[in-house]
């Protein structure tokens, strides 16, 4: 399989990895689905923000180690990790405000949320898990950074986005 991956054009290799990360979004959906129907939404939220609450940790290590990122490496450390996260592939989002004990992360487009929109579907409340998964990923990069949420559904959130987080770092 190795062999066939670097016989690819770059081209074609970014496609794969966009591939990659919409089959990962599907499983982690359709798992969620399989949940929410047998065991109810609140049972599905309390087993998924289990779930993340160790696969952030196992991200961030991973891309920690991939990109060569220092731990306790800061703000910027968290920025540079963040552009590698699985969702960056296939959601539109940004880090703006950013300085040296300082960063807000947006969700701009969520696939998650986007194909709710268009089903006329109420926004999913990702806050629980959103709470675990920002929270974590950005203490394992370095203990020292705190998360904020500053929006996320079921909250209200401007038409622009549907999440915003707000990392800082005492000095």
């Amino acid at each position: 399989m190795r062999k066939d991956l670097e016989g690819l054009s770059k081209e074609k290799l970014m496609d794969y990895i966009e591939d990659l990360s919409k089959n990962w979004l599907a499983i982690d959906g359709t798992w969620f689905q399989v949940v929410e129907k047998e065991f109810g939404l609140e049972k599905a939220i309390e087993l998924d923000v289990a779930q993340w609450k160790r696969f952030t940790v196992i991200e961030a290590k991973r891309i920690m180690k991939r990109f060569n990122i220092p731990q306790n490496g800061g703000i910027p450390a968290l920025t540079k990790a963040l552009k590698f996260r699985v969702y960056a592939n296939i959601n539109i989002q940004e880090i703006v405000e950013v300085s040296e004990n300082r960063c807000v992360f947006r969700m701009n487009n969520c696939r998650v949320q986007h194909a709710r929109k268009t089903r006329n579907l109420p926004d999913f409340p990702c806050k629980p898990v959103g709470l675990i998964e920002y929270g974590d990923f950005a203490k394992t990069i370095d203990p020292r950074i705190k998360t904020r949420c500053i929006c996320c559904p079921p909250e209200a959130h401007p038409e622009d986005y549907y999440c915003a987080w707000e990392f800082t770092i005492e000095k």
